[in-house]
């Protein structure tokens, strides 16, 4: 609709520009607008909320809105603790991050041989295993779903197929979805354990979707049903003390791990919230090493089944955060390697932008950010950042080197978490498990208790 053109019956007048269209909030009757755009009204009546500057308040209602707007300071939950997956504080150096293109080509040589020592031997290749799950059919061929919604499915339909190949799909136990955004994902583990086969084994099932930040249109809340429990936790994975939880407290329910792109550091963060209980800390919050297929600790929620994790955003990766920490040691690498390996990874993804030598390149939506439903993870600054890195090492590289050093970056990063879940008991493994038409963040970490694990 153009700004001529005029709003539709009883709707707000305010045009919006950035999406070329009124506002459509009703406007109450005998007002122009709505109650956000009253100010172009009633100068002077509303103002801006000293709590969150995206939106007004009346100001004679000032007192009583500070007392209920969502941005309030909120009580702490009993399951925050401050930093305690954060990683070990014994760091002996903070790593600035230094940008590629302030390198020179002979320091970007020396860590791109460091880069094939360290991969040497290291089972690299990820397995094709592109899986289905019928719950979600009729929804794949919805018409009425278009490229987008499509794209979110098959990759939902796949991760719920990798969870049933590795028998971790069932009930009598709880989903911990991190990084759940509207919790699409934990949705369709409900729908796929509603059947009757399912509901006749009259186990419990828990979905406990972990969220940091307030998300819109969330689908958690339209599952009201007695067959399972929904619950959400607005806190950073960074801060979450599972074994505090109190649903999980009640029942100590098997807990499995999903995601759905838990972007950069967050799949480290995840991992040790998952896999490394309060009881195996020390008193600085370092990590203890736990024996192999030790059973779970008394302050832990429940025993830990396996877990499947879609990954992206290497290049948002943080040393002090990353679970490979030893096992980059090991080949005699350190953060600053790292630092540089993340910032590399990249290439993987933004490397072939307006280059499709093999049928990969630039892909509708997706920038260095890979794909994250409904969550904006990224600024511009950043992914104008790393395409300055790119274009500064482009006289030395070709699109095709750029993707498959991207690549190789990507896979060392991985291996430290497979060497992670292995120290602790679990087959871990990388597949692909949707075609890099649908997303070049393609690649899912699965695992699964080594005494049972069909891996």
């Amino acid at each position: 609709m153009s700004q001529t053109g005029a709003p539709s019956s009883n709707s707000c007048g305010f045009f919006v520009k950035k999406k070329k269209r009124f506002c459509k909030m009703i406007a109450a009757s005998g007002k122009i607008y709505c109650g956000e755009h009253a100010t172009m009204e009633e100068a002077g009546s509303r103002i801006v909320c000293p709590l969150d500057p995206k939106h007004t308040v009346d100001a004679e209602k000032l007192s009583k809105h500070l007392k209920k707007c969502n941005s309030r300071q909120k009580p702490t939950p009993v399951y925050y603790v401050e930093n305690i997956n954060s990683g070990s504080s014994d760091v002996d150096e903070e790593v600035q991050q230094v940008s590629l293109s302030e390198l020179s080509w002979s320091q970007v040589e020396t860590l791109l041989e460091r880069l094939k020592v360290a991969c040497t031997g290291l089972q690299c290749d990820v397995e094709e295993q592109l899986l289905s799950h019928p719950v979600l059919q009729d929804e794949l061929h919805n018409p009425k779903n278009g490229d987008s919604a499509h794209k979110h499915l098959k990759q939902q339909s796949s991760i719920l197929g990798h969870l049933e190949s590795l028998g971790l799909l069932g009930r009598g136990r709880c989903f911990v979805e991190f990084g759940a955004g509207r919790g699409k994902l934990s949705h369709w583990i409900h729908e796929a354990l509603k059947t009757p086969e399912h509901l006749e084994a009259q186990e419990d099932l828990q979905l406990l979707l972990v969220e940091r930040c307030t998300t819109r249109f969330k689908v958690d809340g339209k599952h009201q049903d007695s067959s399972a429990t929904f619950e959400r936790l607005h806190v950073d994975i960074e801060h979450l003390d599972l074994s505090k939880v109190p649903l999980l407290q009640r029942c100590k329910l098997p807990l499995v791990g999903v995601g759905k792109h838990l972007c950069g550091a967050a799949t480290d963060l995840a991992l040790r919230c998952l896999l490394e209980p309060a009881g195996w800390r020390d008193e600085t919050g370092a990590s203890l090493k736990r024996p192999t297929n030790e059973p779970t600790g008394p302050a832990a929620p429940g025993p830990v089944l396996g877990l499947a994790v879609a990954l992206c955003c290497h290049h948002r990766c943080e040393w002090r955060h990353y679970v490979g920490q030893r096992f980059f040691a090991q080949r005699g690498l350190g953060a600053a390697e790292f630092s540089a390996f993340c910032r590399m990874s990249s290439w993987a993804t933004c490397g072939l932008r307006g280059s499709k030598p093999d049928g990969t390149g630039e892909h509708e939506g997706q920038e260095v950010t890979g794909e994250h439903e409904g969550q904006e993870v990224t600024g511009e600054h950043e992914g104008q950042e790393v395409a300055e890195e790119t274009e500064s090492v482009s006289r030395f590289l070709s699109a095709e080197e750029r993707l498959r050093i991207g690549r190789l970056c990507k896979r060392l990063i991985d291996s430290g978490r497979l060497h992670f879940l292995n120290a602790r008991g679990f087959d871990g493994k990388l597949n692909y498990y949707v075609s890099s038409q649908v997303t070049l963040e393609n690649v899912l970490l699965v695992a699964s208790s080594s005494s049972s694990s069909p891996l």
